[in-house]
């Protein structure tokens, strides 16, 4: 088992013992409400990492609050950190590098191993993809007087490269990984504005925050995200999923998902588009033709 942490915080909870067993040996300190949702936590540990705080609270017949002043009683910092830490308990140590790896692959096999989740991922992500979802976002983006592109930490790369998309068909687009600078932002949007927020967990606070913000000054949303009932689809007129069978926190897979969704989605409005696609394409090409030897 992965340890947390080392020592004991102010409530007296020991932070070198496995999550389960923290959890496990703070069952009588808990409400009756609490104790229900630890029970079933335990009972169903690989389940949790796989679901939000919602569906758990679903699962257990009680509110999101509840689950939440469980974790806290627990002695996690919140339903995200406790989850992190059940991920981390149940891997391995090769498991938190990548699901399929083991010590003794060599570097082909390795990257073979890689190469099968990448593409068992887009196999997936097709799969569960919803066509009238994708038409409607295409829709949205390519009538939008403005698009804001969001996300943050390893969402940053995906929102740059959609930005570096659609710039070239000469909407007015713009991109913002800064938690503060995208709140700002979607401050100040409003009706006949997209704005599209990129979490593959889709509980991250501050994108949760943005397209809550957008919504509430008039934007219609559009959210690329690993889970359909995440807190972040609650603000979605459309959901996009990009789904993986990672249990590490930081993903790999879901990352080529996402970002192949973000190409569909280009060529699509492209495709609607066609004549501007062209003649922007030619623009561009004579432009950067002279940066090359």
């Amino acid at each position: 088992m992965t340890e947390i942490a080392i020592g004991r915080d102010g409530n007296g909870v020991n932070h070198s013992a496995s999550s389960l067993a923290r959890i496990r040996s703070r069952l009588p300190t808990f409400a009756t409400a609490e104790q229900k949702v630890a029970l079933w936590v335990l009972q169903h540990a690989d389940d949790v990492v796989q679901m939000s705080m919602a569906q758990v609270a679903r699962e257990c017949g009680v509110s999101d609050t509840t689950v939440l002043r469980f974790c806290r009683a627990a002695g996690f910092q919140g339903y995200t950190d406790m989850k992190l830490s059940i991920v981390q308990d149940m891997a391995s140590p090769t498991q938190l590098v990548h699901d399929d790896i083991n010590e003794d692959d060599d570097a082909i096999t390795i990257a073979r191993k890689v190469f099968l989740s990448n593409i068992q991922a887009l196999q997936d992500t097709l799969e569960v993809l919803d066509g009238q979802a994708l038409a409607q976002a295409a829709d949205m983006i390519a009538d939008a007087e403005q698009i804001l592109i969001i996300g943050v930490g390893t969402s940053g790369p995906i929102v740059q490269d959609m930005y570096h998309m659609f710039f070239r068909l000469g909407l007015n687009v713009r991109a913002q990984t800064d938690s503060y600078l995208q709140l700002m932002e979607a401050a100040l949007v409003g009706e006949g504005d997209i704005v599209v927020g990129i979490s593959q967990s889709g509980s991250s606070t501050d994108p949760v925050l943005t397209i809550e913000e957008a919504k509430r000054n008039g934007a219609r949303t559009i959210v690329i995200t690993g889970n359909a009932e995440s807190p972040i689809t609650k603000y979605a007129d459309v959901t996009l999923l990009a789904v993986s069978r990672e249990t590490r926190a930081e993903a790999i897979a879901s990352r080529i998902a996402q970002m192949t969704l973000v190409d569909a989605l280009y060529v699509i409005v492209s495709m609607r588009m066609l004549p501007v696609t062209t003649e922007n394409e030619a623009k561009i090409w004579r432009a950067v033709i002279k940066k090359t030897f």
